[in-house]
């Protein structure tokens, strides 16, 4: 009796490691198809109305919601309500999951620039799509490089932009966050503009870093205290200052305590 009791579990348990199968399949393959119709579409609101905002928004408002809701999650969102939108801000967050993207996307009520990496460029649709709506791009292994991004990021803020990164620098493996790196903190303070923390949980889970293998569950983008930068001072160490108040916020934000 518990031989067959057994092998009903092992069947039930291969009868659902095949259904996730099959739902990660459709999903990777909806998401592909999903996310060149939006960025098409979007550029051609773009060629006609020369509007980035208007595309920034599509991602958001059409883009985004069908990505989480296709993997079962639920998004939550905590502290927005506080935030004073109208002034443009660094956005700095912990990284789990590509799934981070669609949760901030729709968690931010104005259009929303990221820092991607320089590979993205080369990614059919994403690159055209994120060059197109103003995007900016870090060539990690090129030191040349940082002084013109943090100019062209200090630009997009004064500009009245809302800029995101993660400042990780990388997807979290674990869950724990990993120290921020303070170079792209520069151009908040060379731009004056506050340094916003915000801490996602539960992404890792629902999207893992390596892999498509969607669970559901449920993604919380908590939004922390704006940090000023106006008397920030200059150099290194200030801007690894800013970075580091950044990184004990979100710690907090994530473990329930701001």
């Amino acid at each position: 009796m518990q031989q067959r009791v057994d092998n009903m579990e092992v069947a039930e348990s291969a009868l659902q490691r095949l259904a996730w199968g099959v739902h990660n399949a459709v999903g990777f393959a909806f998401t592909l198809a999903w996310t060149a119709f939006w960025i098409s579409l979007a550029l051609l609101v773009l060629l006609v109305t020369r509007r980035r905002d208007f595309a920034l928004r599509m991602a958001a408002r059409c883009w985004a919601p069908a990505l989480i809701a296709g993997t079962f999650a639920r998004l939550e969102v905590e502290g927005a309500d506080r935030i004073d939108w109208s002034k443009p801000r660094l956005l700095v967050s912990n990284h789990q999951s590509i799934i981070d993207i669609c949760a901030l996307f729709r968690a931010v009520p104005v259009p929303l620039h990221f820092l991607l990496k320089q590979e993205m460029t080369k990614v059919p649709f994403v690159g055209w799509y994120a060059r197109a709506c103003g995007m900016l791009f870090i060539e990690r292994d090129n030191p040349r490089a940082g002084p013109r991004l943090r100019r062209e990021a200090a630009a997009l803020l004064r500009d009245g932009h809302t800029l995101c990164l993660f400042p990780e620098g990388t997807r979290s493996r674990t869950g724990a966050v990993a120290p921020f790196k303070g170079g792209a903190f520069q151009s908040a303070i060379d731009a004056g503009a506050e340094v916003l923390p915000v801490a996602i949980e539960g992404a890792g889970a629902v999207l893992p870093p390596d892999g498509f293998r969607a669970r559901p569950g449920v993604i919380t983008v908590r939004f922390g205290t704006p940090l000023p930068t106006v008397d920030a001072g200059p150099g290194a160490s200030a801007r690894q200052a800013l970075a580091d108040a950044a990184h004990a916020s979100v710690v907090a934000l994530l473990r329930g305590q701001a």
